[in-house]
C-alpha cells in the first residue's frame, strides 16, 4: 500500500479496444480518477463516430483506427473540430505505435481476438505493464507472452473477472501451496434447457447472459461455455499451472468469482459486485486498493449454488481440455474454429450445436506443433481459420444435397 503522505504519480494509459465495454469502462475509471490515471494513446477499432468523442473529451497523443480510410475520415472531423496535436493512425502497425508510445505508462489490451497480439506483444518488448481483458492473445501466444514477461520483467495482470479473481486469492500462498483453481461459470442461458433443444437455439436468445452484459462473440461463447474453455487455457498461462489444476464450476449466482483451493485444504474465494470497473481498477492500481464506490451487498450471498459442469450439454468446455494439454497449434486452432463458428451462428449459416462440431473437426485437423514466433501463431490462426470455414461450407453442402 501507498504509504501516508506519499504522492501519486499520474500512469498514463494505451487502451486497446477504447470503443469496447472493456475500454470504456477504463475510461470511467480514469475520470473517476484523475488524479491517478490519465489518457496517452487509444486504438478504437471501426468505431469511428466514440472514437471522435474519445479523442474530443481525451486529447490523447495518437489515436488507431482499423483502416486507412476510418483514420482518414477521423482526422478530417478532428480538423474540423478545431482538435489539434493527435496523431491518427491506422492498422496493425497503428494499434502497436499506440502499446509501444513512449509516453505510455500502462497498456489495456481489451481488443477482442487475435487482433491485438502484435501490439500487446511488442507493449510486452517495450517493458510496459500489461492489464489484460483479451484472453484470445493468451490462449494463442501465452507461451510467447509469458516468456516475453518474464524476460523483461514485465508483469501481466489479468483483467477478465475470473483471473482477476484467482490473482487476488493466489496473494496469500505460495505457487508450490496452490492445488487447484477454480473458475465459476454463470451456466448460461442454457443451464437448464433439455439438451434436445439446443439445435433449435436462436442467436437472440444466445445473447441474452443472465449476468453480464458483453460483446457479441463472448456472449455466445459463455452459452457454448467455450468462453470458460478459454479461460481454463489463460489461467494455466498466466499461473503456471496445469490443466488437471483447473477446475470449472458452475455457479449461476455469479457473485463468487473464481477460488483457490491449497494443499491443507483451505479455499478462498473472490467475492465482489458483478462489475468489470473492479477488476480494472486493481489491475490498474496493483499493488495499491485505491478506495471506491464499488461495494457489494452482503445479502446476496444468502443463497450460492456450485453445480459440475455438464460436458455433455456443453462439449465446448471438453474440446477446450483437449486442446489445453496439447497446447501449441491445438489451443491457437480452438479459439480461431470457435471465432470463425460463433460468426456463422450470428450469421444463421449454423445450428448452435454446429458450434462445438466445427471446432471438433478443425482440431482433428490440426497438427502437433508449438509456434515460437508471433508469425507463426498468426500463420497458424490463419490457417485454422480457413479449415473451419471449409468445415462450414462442407456442412452446408451436405445440408443442401
Amino acid at each position: 500500500m501507498r504509504k501516508a503522505g506519499t504522492e501519486i504519480t499520474l500512469k498514463r494509459l494505451a487502451i486497446l479496444g477504447s470503443t469496447g465495454s472493456i475500454g470504456t469502462s477504463t475510461l470511467s475509471i480514469v475520470e473517476q480518477f484523475p488524479e491517478r490515471y490519465g489518457v496517452a494513446t487509444l486504438a478504437a477499432g471501426r468505431n469511428v463516430d466514440v472514437a471522435f468523442e474519445q479523442a474530443v473529451r481525451w486529447r490523447p497523443r495518437v489515436v488507431s483506427l482499423a483502416t486507412e480510410e476510418l483514420a482518414s475520415q477521423l482526422a478530417a472531423r478532428l480538423k474540423v473540430a478545431g482538435v489539434n496535436g493527435i496523431e491518427v493512425v491506422f492498422g496493425a502497425a497503428g494499434t502497436v505505435a499506440c502499446s509501444t508510445h513512449p509516453e505510455v505508462d500502462f497498456v489495456v489490451s481489451a481488443i477482442v481476438g487475435v487482433a491485438g497480439l502484435e501490439a500487446t506483444h511488442a507493449a510486452i518488448l517495450a517493458g510496459k505493464p500489461i492489464g489484460l481483458a483479451n484472453k484470445e492473445c493468451m490462449v494463442a501466444a501465452g507461451e510467447i507472452l509469458t516468456a516475453a514477461a518474464c524476460e523483461h520483467k514485465v508483469p501481466i495482470l489479468p483483467i477478465d473477472s475470473e483471473h482477476n479473481a484467482v490473482h487476488q486469492c493466489l496473494r496469500v500462498g505460495a505457487h508450490s501451496e496452490v492445488k487447484f483453481i477454480w473458475l465459476t461459470a454463470s451456466g448460461g442461458p442454457f443451464r437448464r434447457l433439455p439438451l434436445e433443444q439446443f439445435a433449435s437455439i436462436t442467436p437472440e436468445q444466445a445473447l441474452k447472459h443472465p449476468t453480464w452484459v458483453m460483446g457479441r462473440r463472448i456472449t455466445i461463447d459463455s452459452a457454448s461455455m467455450l468462453n470458460k474453455g478459454l479461460e481454463i487455457i489463460e489461467a494455466c498461462r498466466l499461473f503456471d499451472v496445469s490443466a488437471s489444476q483447473v477446475r470449472v464450476t458452475v455457479h449461476p449466482q455469479s457473485t463468487v468469482h473464481s477460488l483457490v483451493e491449497y494443499v491443507d485444504g483451505s479455499i478462498l474465494a473472490q467475492i465482489s459486485v458483478t462489475d468489470m470497473r473492479l477488476p480494472i481498477l486493481y489491475a490498474l492500481a496493483y499493488p495499491e486498493r485505491p478506495s471506491s464506490n464499488l461495494t457489494f451487498d452482503l445479502a446476496a450471498l444468502s443463497h450460492l449454488d456450485f453445480e459440475q459442469p455438464d460436458f455433455e450439454r456443453f462439449p465446448c468446455l471438453r474440446l477446450a481440455y483437449e486442446a489445453a494439454e496439447k497446447g501449441g497449434a491445438h489451443c491457437i486452432a480452438l479459439n480461431a474454429a470457435d471465432e470463425v463458428a460463433v460468426e456463422a451462428f450470428l450469421d444463421r449459416r449454423i445450428l448452435f450445436t454446429g458450434i462445438p462440431r466445427t471446432i471438433e473437426a478443425v482440431l482433428a485437423a490440426t497438427p502437433e506443433a508449438h509456434p515460437d514466433t508471433i508469425a507463426g501463431v498468426l500463420a497458424a490462426d490463419r490457417e485454422a481459420r480457413e479449415t473451419a470455414r471449409s468445415v462450414i461450407a462442407a456442412a452446408a453442402l451436405r445440408v443442401h444435397a
